[in-house]
């Protein structure tokens, strides 16, 4: 399992009730089946990996986050989870405030383009940052929202969301003295947990 999701794996509860928003090839859920007793869903768009989901065991529902969550009832989920895919959708900030309606937590993953490597790639180069973390070029990127974690934040308080908890991670998901004491400039990907105020 990817670096990241074991993460994410500990903060969720057993026996709860996830939502899985591109959920790729369906890891994350079939771990959590497994070990777990989760009982949840995944939402994905590309027929390639619904068809891993399927073979995984996991409940896969074929569906374009761009068109929202209008089908799941409010608070009908314990965990939300969404990794990497934020900066991908169109409206990332109605998506998450569907993930804040629909579940009871939410977990959010995402690049942080704030991290010095961007900035100084960008004022010496002067062209959008390219690396091995991010290997897209501004014009083929499926990455067409980026933000910093001051961004984020500045969005969860707009849709009067709290954080939970916030692990500030290098791209190989792990977390510095460095990355603790600054993370919107020493941090690669963001972990979130957040919760609707309301």
């Amino acid at each position: 399992m990817r670096a990241d999701l074991e993460i994410i794996q500990e903060w969720i509860p057993k026996n709860s009730r996830v939502l899985d928003l591109g959920c790729g090839h369906g890891d994350l859920l079939a771990y959590l089946q497994k070990n777990k007793a989760v009982k949840g869903y995944g939402l994905e768009i590309d027929p390639d990996n619904i068809n891993h989901c399927l073979q995984q065991g996991i409940n896969v529902i074929q569906q374009n986050l761009n068109q929202g969550l209008a089908n799941f009832a409010t608070q009908s989920f314990d965990v939300v989870v969404m990794t990497q895919a934020i900066q991908a959708v169109h409206y990332p900030d109605k998506l998450l405030q569907e993930m804040l309606r629909v579940g009871k937590t939410c977990i959010i993953t995402f690049p942080n383009f704030g991290h010095w490597r961007c900035r100084l790639y960008l004022s010496i180069k002067g062209r959008m940052p390219v690396s091995k973390f991010m290997p897209y070029t501004w014009y083929n990127t499926p990455n067409i929202h980026f933000c910093t974690f001051k961004d984020f934040e500045a969005l969860t308080k707009q849709l009067d969301a709290k954080v939970l908890q916030r692990l500030a991670v290098d791209s190989q998901h792990h977390n510095s003295s460095l990355a603790r004491l600054w993370p919107n400039l020493m941090s690669e990907i963001g972990i979130y947990q957040l919760t609707s105020n309301h």
